[in-house]
């Protein structure tokens, strides 16, 4: 039996890894309806990556920008971060799948209009609250971070229909678990759950490397050095 070159056995051991790493399971999926106007997910990988939870969300069409207009993303993903009911978001339905979930995420394709003679520019905004126990909607809580896709860009990244994201994990008021639940509630349908590894799996040192950098790349998010500092952010109508 004839052996590969060492440098043809390199490459494709390289390419064979990064097909691996493309090929990462997904968490859950969704089918759309045909009433959903706005562009919804329809696939998520979620896991932990160091100190942060990573996320590759593909939508079923752009969510921002022309194509959407003023009918672009607005969604919420929900992460009960100790899978426990005990802590975190009380609805009012004492049965719905969103209690207990310590943090939501928030996806929003906006128009922000800095001139009243400019066109609005678009962008994607993430909103990142902590759910307390007294958190009754996802719009209570601590804002731990306010992003969009322009200024933040070792957060978020987007490629087409594809949004690559980094929840900062860190905060020390966060529970933490081996299993977290993930909760997708699309517009009119039943709720998607998920469990993924936790902080406390030991894994989200080596989890899914799902952040891209670059083309065809995956790896974490490229480090945010020289940044300036951040404006007041605009107002916009998301």
């Amino acid at each position: 039996m004839k052996r590969l070159p060492t440098l043809l056995a390199c490459s494709l051991l390289v390419g064979a890894t990064a097909s691996a790493a493309g090929r990462t399971a997904s968490t859950f999926r969704y089918k759309p309806s045909p009433d959903d106007e706005r562009p919804v997910i329809v696939d998520a990988t979620i896991g932990p990556q160091g100190s942060d939870f990573a996320m590759r969300l593909k939508f079923n069409k752009d969510p921002f920008g022309e194509e959407c207009k003023q009918r672009c993303a607005n969604i919420t993903l929900f992460l009960d971060t100790d899978s426990s009911t005990q802590s975190g978001l009380r609805l009012a339905a004492n049965k719905a799948p969103e209690n207990g979930a310590d943090l939501a995420v928030v996806i929003q394709g906006v128009r922000e209009y800095k001139r009243q003679d400019a066109p609005p520019e678009m962008a994607l905004r993430v909103k990142v609250r902590q759910l307390g126990s007294d958190a009754t909607s996802a719009d209570a809580g601590e804002l731990l971070a306010d992003l969009n896709n322009r200024q933040d860009p070792e957060r978020i990244q987007t490629d087409g229909t594809t949004v690559y994201l980094l929840v900062d994990a860190t905060s020390a008021l966060l529970p933490s678990a081996r299993k977290v639940r993930v909760i997708y509630h699309p517009p009119g349908g039943k709720a998607l759950t998920a469990s993924i590894n936790g902080m406390a799996s030991g894994s989200s040192g080596k989890g899914v490397q799902i952040f891209k950098r670059g083309s065809g790349n995956w790896g974490r998010a490229p480090d945010a050095e020289g940044k300036k500092p951040r404006a007041n952010p605009p107002g916009d109508n998301g």
